[in-house]
């Protein structure tokens, strides 16, 4: 067992009661809407309170950053980042993905992190050094090799969606590989590239709280995780690529394509 293995339990029995809460707002939501599709709603904020009321009981010294607005921050070396209700636009239509995301860091590693999926009881866990695990049993990435055969996850901002240039690359990226899949949160798209479900996902500005949890769950698993450029993927990073390792080259080669200019037109009309 890794040196932070022991955060693993309160931290699942954090997340699983969190679920629950959420599980009781599911398919009753009153959408609210802040700006102009950023969807938030009461459990999202329930979720949020009962998990920083657990972190302050538990770790009073320790720093949080919650992605609806709770913060901590005293100079610990020790942060937690706290998603709460990932997937709030699905969770809010009545689509059943979505998840908490609990990562913390310790002097800007990733040392610790759960995503629990309520909708499946799907819990997934990582410490570093000590391997993933979905449910307790351990998992892996894909050995998929070849972008042709690999299945591959993106996702697209709530705001400004015109300023993104993400459609380029799901353009590309779709006519070069097996599917592109835009399921709606950010954790489980990373979850399931530890898991093998995708072979890789990519996406760009995140927010630490979306990738703290998932980034160390697939790199527990064997995947490989970097920034957009190949680079170390920091903690406050906010674009993302992670593959199974295999598929990683190869991605970096699309990207850097479309980077250059040279991504496939558009079919014209017939």
């Amino acid at each position: 067992m890794g040196l932070h293995s022991s955060y693993l339990l309160p931290m699942q029995e954090i997340a699983r009661a969190a679920g629950a809460l959420l599980m009781t707002y599911f398919g009753k939501v009153t959408i609210e809407y802040k700006g102009e599709v950023d969807i938030v709603t009461a459990a999202d904020r329930a979720s949020e309170e009962l998990i920083v009321g657990e972190i302050r009981r538990q770790w009073p010294a320790h720093d949080l950053i919650g992605e609806e607005g709770s913060r901590n921050e005293t100079g610990s070396d020790f942060r937690w980042y706290i998603d709460p209700l990932d997937g709030t636009t699905n969770f809010a239509h009545g689509f059943p993905v979505f998840c908490v995301s609990m990562g913390l860091a310790h002097k800007g590693q990733r040392i610790a992190g759960v995503v629990y999926d309520p909708a499946r009881d799907e819990m997934f866990t990582a410490a570093q050094g000590s391997g993933a695990h979905l449910n307790g049993n351990p998992i892996h990435v894909s050995k998929t090799a070849r972008l042709t055969n690999a299945l591959v996850a993106t996702g697209f901002p709530s705001r400004n969606r015109h300023k993104s240039p993400n459609i380029h690359y799901y353009h590309q990226i779709t006519l070069r590989s097996h599917g592109v899949r835009r399921a709606g949160s950010a954790a489980l798209d990373l979850c399931s590239v530890a898991s093998g479900r995708y072979d890789a996902y990519w996406e760009f500005n995140l927010n630490a709280w979306d990738t703290s949890a998932g980034i160390l769950i697939a790199q527990e698993a064997g995947g490989l995780v970097t920034n957009y450029i190949g680079g170390e993927c920091k903690v406050e990073d906010r674009d993302v690529l992670a593959t199974n390792g295999l598929l990683h080259d190869e991605m970096m080669q699309e990207f850097k394509a479309i980077l250059e200019g040279r991504v496939e037109g558009l079919p014209g009309p017939r």
